[in-house]
């Protein structure tokens, strides 16, 4: 039998998380970075993540070290046994350098695939969120559950992860779904990071998030907090989420069969 994660190690990865997060926003400057390339945005980046990713690496690597390492440049396919850290230091990357607010630095400790703690931490937006496996999630260390809401009354988020512009069939669902979902929702917006917004229909600011294309690097950490918030996790059709599926939906308890309904139209 495995071990329970104990509260005390989520609070120390909580510690190691906004220590990362302070560093960086104590970096981020006050305007969109002029850069005219690519290759330059993504020098300038490198020159503020690479540092931060190291911090936070030996930080958690520190609190377990018997877990092995995911960054944010991981194959896909989700390790099925063992611990591992699946992090990013500056999940946002575009909003950071924007000189946006919507950015997060994520921490998420899988075990044989599946995620057993999540901490997602905005610092600029000043939120914490953080959970583990069967303990509930938190905001800022108070409990939160997804808020009652019918879809008509609704603020509702999707996104898009990178892959999606090489993938033909996820392209097309994704533009299906937003305009089979605009008619019924009081509001579709995106947000920012995916693991920010999923966490945020744990926490009741969103009612609901969905999203097609494979994307577990950027869905396992929302998908604990927003499943031990109480919130509603499957693929769009309703079956049950799995790091290998093609779409992913959380939502509130009594809007996700409506929307559930919605994107089986897609």
């Amino acid at each position: 039998m495995q071990e329970p994660l104990d509260a005390e190690l989520l609070d120390a990865v909580e510690r190691a998380v906004r220590d990362v997060g302070r560093h960086l926003a104590e970096r981020q400057g006050t305007e969109p970075l002029a850069a005219a390339t690519p290759a330059e945005a993504r020098a300038a980046f490198d020159a503020v993540d690479r540092p931060a990713a190291r911090m936070l690496r030996e930080r958690l690597t520190a609190l377990r070290p018997q877990a092995g390492w995911l960054g944010d440049e991981w194959a896909r396919e989700v390790p099925g046994a063992g611990e591992w850290w699946l992090c990013d230091a500056t999940d946002g990357a575009v909003q950071y350098l924007s000189a946006l607010p919507h950015w997060a630095v994520t921490a998420t400790l899988l075990r044989d695939g599946a995620p057993v703690l999540a901490v997602v931490h905005a610092p600029l937006l000043g939120a914490t969120h953080t959970a583990r496996l069967g303990g509930g999630a938190r905001l800022n260390g108070r409990r939160r559950a997804p808020r009652p809401r019918v879809l008509a009354t609704a603020v509702v988020a999707t996104s898009q992860p990178p892959q999606v512009a090489r993938d033909p069939a996820a392209r097309r669902a994704a533009g299906a779904a937003l305009a089979a979902v605009l008619p019924h929702a009081a509001a579709v917006r995106n947000l920012g990071p995916t693991a920010l917004q999923v966490a945020q229909v744990g926490s009741g600011h969103l009612t609901a998030f969905w999203q097609y294309g494979a994307d577990p690097a950027n869905l396992l950490p929302g998908a604990l907090l927003a499943a031990e918030a109480g919130a509603r996790v499957s693929d769009a059709q309703g079956a049950p989420w799995t790091p290998a599926a093609t779409s992913f939906l959380a939502a509130a308890p009594g809007v996700h069969a409506e929307l559930v309904a919605v994107l089986r139209q897609v």
